[in-house]
Parts: structure tokens; C-alpha cells; sequence
């Protein structure tokens, strides 16, 4: 066995092996999808229009078939009943068969049966997978080769098939064409696909599979860039029937420029520019991304809070706490103009002091500091006291404030009597 061993080691590199001769003669088999063509149109030809016997034939034949090497020319069949030349033509000297989507009726529930036979094949012949995500970036980049009705059956089963996981998401890039965009071809074959979609999952669920592969806030793409704006977004999709993911899409936005926003404040904070720079930014923000001031009061607040490293020492850390809130009132203030954003920061500055514990006992502080700098006023004070405030501490912090309070409520009766004297 020993000499058997050396005889081995000795012979690789001459290449004299049976293994190495089947080898070299599949490289000189000629790339020729004719035939393999020829073979499936045959067979699809008696098989007929019965999805269940096309997918018992594509089964069988994946044995005796190169799928693997022609999986191109087999998905160009199955979808547009030939091999299909650059543009997304049928090659006119080519046989065709009319068993294919191209060719069958232009409804959700054929496009159904016919994406069955899809995850069927690739479900058997699992390395189908690559070449028929390649396949349909392909189909998706030669749209405008296509018929209307054509693109209308490519886009409704590509939706059941990016619903089903056959297709993973990723595929929307082609969609992303200069040219399908410029056309308008782009975001009407969106529509389509994205009914399909939600009919048969939900909005969270296509959400969910257009965050694993970042295509969560690109969609406005489908758009050129002079319509890319939310407006126009919710109009076009809300007409087409597609109003959740309109709304989806403006929620994406305004969770996108939310956290924009609180990071750029951080950065202006930490760099020291002057209150009324920030507040300047803020503003035009607020009204370029229609971002009401309740929500801007909890950034600026949690951005105001976030510049400074906090004493772990609840004796020093209220004093601390003043002095910094002191210097940032301008600031707050110049978003607490409503009553409803009082309140917000009230609820903030509660929910603050509750989750991080050494804040507790400098909770009425900070709220007296706000009503001095007039950040607060006393009415959403006494609302927040009354029932307002939420559970978080609350047995703590409404004992806290109860002197005050009644100092603010005694206040307001005296106010009340001498303008009724003066008057």
C-alpha cells in the first residue's frame, strides 16, 4: 500500500487520472442553450398550461437537464417563453412556448400559482437560488422592453415571491435605473409589486424585509430627484391605492430627521455655538421637516442633558444639575411656547429623574429653576400636579411639589383678587 501511495503522489501532476480526463472534456462541451432550450419547450409544450404538471416536469428534468450551467435560459422561459436578447426582446429565430407568465392571464391569483412553480424549482434545486435572483434584476432592468401588461404580471409575482422569501429584497436596486426612473416605469411597476407584497403579508412585514437589506429609506429613489420629496411620495402612492405605504414612508422620514436633528444639536452643543444659532437651526428644521414642538422640546431636552458627565453623587449632582439647567433655559424656552410642550418636558423631566435613580430628589428643583426661567408656566405645573404626570415616581415626586404648589395656587387667588380690585 505503501508504494500504491507513492505511485499516487507521483502521478498528479501528470494529469494521467480517469477524474482529470472528465474534467477537461466538460470544459470543451460548448456553452450551447439551444438545445437545452429546445428541450424544455418541448416539454413545457406537453405539459400544457396544468402548473402542477410544470412543476412535476421542471423536477424531473433538473436530473437529466444542466440547470445549474443554463439557469438563465430556463428562468427566460419560464417567464417570457423564450431566450430573451439584451433589451428584454425574444429572439425572433428562437422557438417560444406560451407556458410561461408572459403569456397567461394578467391576475394576482394566476401569478399566485405560477410563483408556486418558482419556489418549488429553487426549494429542489437550491443552487437556483443566485441565478434566480440574477434572473429578476435582469427582468427588472429590461421593463421597458416589455409590454404594460407584461410588466403588470412581472411585478405582482415578483411581490408573492419577495413575500414567500424566495426573492430577498435587494432586488429593488434595479429599480434604482436612471432611465426606469426617468420614465416613470419604476415606480409604477412599484405599485404594483408592493400590492402584491402587502396582499400577501402586511406592511410590517415588507418593512421588516426592506431594513435587513438597508432599502428602508431609499424608496423616495424611485422618483427622479427633483420629485423626490415626501409630498410627492404620499400623493403618488396614496392615488395608487397604497396608503399605508405612504404613511410608512413619511414615518421613516420623520424618525430619519428626528434623530438628524438631535445629533447635529449635540454637535453644536458640545461645540459651544451661540443659543441663538441653535435655536435658528432648530426652527428651520422643525419647519422643513414639519417636526411639531413637543416633539422638538424631548430632543433638546435629552440633548441638553446628554452634554455633561453627571455626579454619581446625589448630594452634588442636584446642585449640579441647576447650574447647567440655569445656563441651557434660554434654549428650552425657546420651545416651550405652547402649553402641550410644557407638559412634554414636564413628563420628560420626570421620567428623567425616575430612570436615573440620584435624580430623584431633584426633581422639584429642576421644575422651580424652569418656572423662574419661564420655561414653565404655572397652568401645565398645576395640570401635570392635578393628573397629568405619569406613574413613573410619581407618590415621590407629587410629594415634592406639593408645597410649591399650593404656593402656585395661592399665588394665582392673589393675582386673581387684586386685578378684580383694580378693576
Amino acid at each position: 500500500s505503501v508504494s500504491f501511495m507513492n505511485n499516487q503522489k507521483q502521478q498528479k501532476p501528470t494529469l494521467s487520472g480517469q477524474r482529470f480526463k472528465t474534467r477537461k472534456r466538460d470544459e470543451k462541451e460548448r456553452f450551447d442553450p439551444t438545445q437545452f432550450q429546445d428541450c424544455i419547450i418541448q416539454g413545457l409544450t406537453e405539459t400544457g398550461t396544468d402548473l402542477e404538471a410544470v412543476a412535476k416536469f421542471l423536477d424531473a428534468s433538473g436530473a437529466k437537464l444542466d440547470y445549474r450551467r443554463y439557469a438563465e435560459t430556463l428562468f427566460d422561459i419560464l417567464v417570457a417563453g423564450g431566450m430573451l436578447a439584451p433589451g428584454g426582446t425574444l429572439a425572433d429565430d428562437m422557438m417560444r412556448t406560451d407556458v410561461c407568465v408572459f403569456a397567461a392571464q394578467e391576475d394576482l391569483e394566476t401569478m399566485q400559482a405560477f410563483a408556486q412553480v418558482f419556489n418549488k424549482l429553487i426549494r429542489r434545486y437550491k443552487y437556483l437560488e443566485k441565478g434566480f435572483e440574477d434572473e429578476v434584476k435582469k427582468l427588472l432592468l429590461f421593463l421597458k422592453g416589455f409590454s404594460e401588461s407584461e410588466r403588470n404580471k412581472l411585478a405582482m409575482l415578483t411581490g408573492v415571491l419577495l413575500a414567500n422569501g424566495t426573492l430577498n429584497a435587494s432586488i429593488l436596486n434595479s429599480l434604482y435605473n436612471e432611465n426606469l426612473v426617468k420614465e416613470g416605469v419604476s415606480a409604477a411597476f412599484a405599485v404594483k409589486l408592493f400590492k402584491s407584497w402587502i396582499n400577501e403579508k402586511d406592511i410590517n412585514a415588507v418593512a421588516a424585509s426592506l431594513r435587513k437589506v438597508s432599502m428602508d429609506n431609499r424608496l423616495m429613489e424611485l422618483f427622479p430627484a427633483n420629485k423626490q420629496s415626501v409630498e410627492h411620495f404620499t400623493k403618488y402612492f396614496t392615488e395608487a391605492g397604497l396608503k399605508e405605504l405612504s404613511e410608512y414612508v413619511r414615518n421613516q422620514q420623520t424618525i430619519g430627521a428626528r434623530k438628524e436633528l438631535q445629533k447635529e444639536l449635540q454637535e453644536q452643543m458640545s461645540r459651544g455655538d451661540p443659543f441663538k444659532d441653535i435655536i435658528l437651526y432648530v426652527k428651520e428644521e422643525m419647519k422643513k421637516n414639519n417636526i411639531p414642538e413637543q416633539i422638538v422640546i424631548g430632543i433638546v431636552w435629552s440633548s441638553v442633558m446628554s452634554t455633561v458627565e453627571w455626579n454619581k453623587k446625589e448630594e452634588l449632582v442636584a446642585e449640579q444639575a441647576i447650574k447647567h439647567l440655569k445656563q441651557y433655559s434660554p434654549l428650552l424656552a425657546a420651545f416651550t411656547t405652547q402649553g402641550q410642550s410644557e407638559l412634554t418636558l414636564l413628563l420628560k423631566i420626570q421620567e428623567y429623574c425616575y430612570d436615573n435613580i440620584h435624580f430623584m430628589k431633584a426633581f422639584q428643583k429642576i421644575v422651580v429653576l424652569f418656572y423662574k426661567a419661564e420655561v414653565l408656566s404655572e397652568e401645565p405645573i398645576l395640570k401635570w400636579y392635578k393628573d397629568a404626570h405619569v406613574a413613573k415616581g410619581k407618590s415621590v415626586f407629587l410629594e415634592q411639589m406639593k408645597k410649591f404648589v399650593e404656593w402656585l395656587k395661592n399665588a394665582e387667588e392673589e393675582s386673581e383678587s387684586e386685578a378684580e380690585e383694580g378693576d
